[in-house]
C-alpha cells in the first residue's frame, strides 16, 4: 500500500513539473515577442504570431533559434512552418522537451 502511495506522490510531482516547465516556456515566448507587440493587448497563449504582432519570418527565426538554445531543443522548419500561435509554439517545445 506505502509503495502505491508513493508512486501517486511521484506522479503528482511529475505532473507539478510539467505544468511549471510549460509555465517557464510559455513566459519565456511572450517575453521573446514582446518587443513586437502592436497594441496594448497581452501576448497571451491565443496571440496569433503574424497577425497580431508586428513580426516577419526572420524574426520568427531568430526567436525559435534563442527559444532552442533555452530549452535545449531543435524544433525542424517543417514544424516552424506550421506554428501559428503561441500556444502552438510552446507545444511544439514542450514536446520536443518530453520525446528527447
Amino acid at each position: 500500500m506505502a509503495v502505491q502511495g508513493t508512486r501517486a506522490f511521484v506522479a503528482d510531482i511529475d505532473v507539478l513539473d510539467r505544468a511549471s516547465l510549460r509555465d517557464d516556456v510559455l513566459d519565456e515566448v511572450c517575453q521573446q515577442l514582446e518587443p513586437y507587440q502592436t497594441e496594448e493587448q497581452p501576448i497571451t497563449a491565443a496571440t496569433v504570431i503574424y497577425q497580431d504582432l508586428s513580426i516577419d519570418s526572420l524574426a520568427v527565426m531568430d526567436i525559435v533559434m534563442d527559444l532552442e538554445d533555452r530549452f535545449d531543443v531543435s524544433i525542424p522548419i517543417n514544424t516552424v512552418a506550421e506554428i501559428r500561435t503561441v500556444q502552438e509554439l510552446v507545444d511544439a517545445i514542450l514536446r520536443l522537451r518530453t520525446t528527447g
